[in-house]
């Protein structure tokens, strides 16, 4: 995976961190947590606010998708 990967990225999150709610999440946390993914093949300089800002977006999406099958 790769930076640009933003919605596999939100997936693997998810999936390691489910007690976590992706709106409350800090930035820092967010890259730390993305570095330390196995399938994280990409240099930590090519990360920045906007690929950050994007893989918390898609993981807030993918929550209120999976909340919203649920009702």
């Amino acid at each position: 995976m790769k930076w640009t990967d933003v919605r596999l990225i939100a997936i693997e999150l998810a999936e390691a961190h489910p007690e976590v709610d992706p709106k409350t999440l800090r930035f820092t946390d967010l890259h730390n947590w993305v570095l330390a993914l196995e399938d994280l093949h990409d240099d930590p300089k090519h990360s920045g606010e906007k690929i950050l800002e994007a893989i918390q977006t898609a993981w807030i999406e993918d929550a209120e998708c999976l909340c919203g099958s649920f009702v």
